[in-house]
């Protein structure tokens, strides 16, 4: 199919969007059958935390040399081959899991695999949307990429608890390497365009080492757009925090019950849903920042505080739709203001480093959070225990009321960064 007759513009994005669309639900499906399998071989919630930190740390650490790597690719290419990898990921835990070897290290390991090529689809996926729409059109085209990854969840967990009695993990997994094959015949079919040498891209072409710095130095120069990535690097150092022991809060407050787990994710596709569709037609503030500031502080409120503070179905389906709903408002405003701000030849760059800047903390969070929750506070909130006292009225006592307390402390220090 030449240039001419593939679709450009808006139609490649749909069909770009559809694809990830179909990949996302086979994903968000074998990551629920993954965290029930980890969580019943170790009952603990270091394990889970310990999958998250090592999916995040090489986002971390290579984003800003991928970055550079994708401002020196095509960037179609570069998306293929993260597609690609993420399968050649599943099929690798497939194959264990079906011959009776997975072990709870091997996924530590995939997952480091996963990171490490996902740290490529961002910045060039992002790059590709500057290239192929008009600036007006970057709120919705985010909203909608939002709305895509919320989709995939809205029937996964359900999906994925219904058919883990009929065809098992194996077989979710099976539809999940299936599903990759639509991320990448859709890349396949769209042409994207590769952008023009701008002065910022003339003055930044050195060696991979200094086009990796080149990003830092880009956002210094901007101290409002530095002064936006500290409010997500430390917001995220305590969404990450909570948000990593919400599924083994969860499991361990409703012993282990899977049509809770999965409600509960469920509530949260659909607000995410919702928010995506929302920003999609909306497009978000005139000013994107009160998006980005207001989104944080609902988010922090709603989601982490009200999460750590219910004890009920009812409460957790409110909370877990009120945090996804204003996940696509902070994050499409937010990528809509960087994506008019910089150009695009060097975006790949900067959008690394941006990573980095806003992920760096992440990862510790996630590697203290099973810990912490183990080894202090779920001993502490046990009946009796040290902080049972001064906190059960709050959110009870017993198994999970640890995990819960942290999340209220995590939800209240968002709303205070924001």
């Amino acid at each position: 199919m030449g240039q001419q007759t593939r679709p450009t513009g808006m139609r490649a994005f749909w069909v770009i969007w559809a694809g990830q669309v179909v990949s996302l639900l086979g994903t968000s499906m074998t990551n629920f059958g993954l965290t029930i399998w980890a969580y019943e071989q170790t009952g603990q919630a270091t394990s889970l935390a310990l999958i998250g930190f090592f999916f995040v740390t090489p986002m971390v650490i290579l984003s800003p040399t991928a970055g550079a790597i994708v401002d020196r690719s095509n960037r179609k290419l570069m998306m293929m081959l993260s597609d690609l990898a993420a399968g050649l990921t599943t099929i690798v835990q497939l194959t264990l899991l079906a011959t009776g070897n997975l072990e709870i290290w091997h996924l530590y390991i995939t997952a480091a695999v996963a990171g490490t090529f996902q740290t490529f689809q961002w910045p060039a996926f992002s790059a590709a949307i500057t290239l192929m729409l008009p600036k007006e059109q970057y709120g919705r085209a985010n909203g909608l990429l939002e709305l895509a990854d919320a989709a995939s969840g809205i029937f996964a967990p359900l999906l994925a608890a219904a058919l883990l009695s009929i065809i098992g993990l194996v077989g979710i997994m099976t539809i999940d390497v299936i599903s990759f094959a639509f991320a990448i015949g859709a890349l396949l079919f769209v042409f994207i365009p590769q952008p023009e040498r701008s002065e910022a891209g003339r003055k930044a072409k050195a060696n991979l080492w200094q086009e990796s710095l080149y990003g830092f130095r880009h956002i210094l120069q901007r101290p409002s757009l530095l002064g936006l990535q500290l409010v997500f690097m430390v917001a995220n150092l305590f969404s990450g925090l909570g948000f990593t022991l919400l599924a083994p809060m969860l499991l361990a407050r409703t012993g282990n019950n899977e049509l809770i787990f999965g409600s509960v994710n469920s509530a949260g596709a659909i607000g995410g849903v919702v928010g995506g569709l929302a920003m999609s037609a909306w497009g978000g503030p005139k000013r994107r920042v009160l998006g980005v500031l207001g989104g944080w502080l609902l988010f922090g409120l709603l989601g982490g505080t009200l999460f750590g503070l219910g004890r009920s179905l009812p409460i957790w389906l409110v909370a877990s739709f009120a945090a996804a709903f204003f996940g696509p408002i902070i994050n499409a405003s937010n990528q809509a203001i960087w994506q008019a701000k910089v150009e695009p030849d060097v975006q790949g760059r900067v959008f690394g480093v941006r990573r980095m800047i806003a992920w760096a903390i992440s990862p510790v969070a996630r590697l203290i959070a099973g810990p912490l929750a183990d080894q202090a506070f779920e001993p502490a909130m046990q009946q009796g225990g040290s902080l049972a006292g001064a906190f059960g009225w709050l959110v009870g006592t017993g198994d999970g009321a640890g995990m819960a307390l942290i999340l209220v402390f995590c939800g209240l220090a968002i709303v205070l960064v924001t």
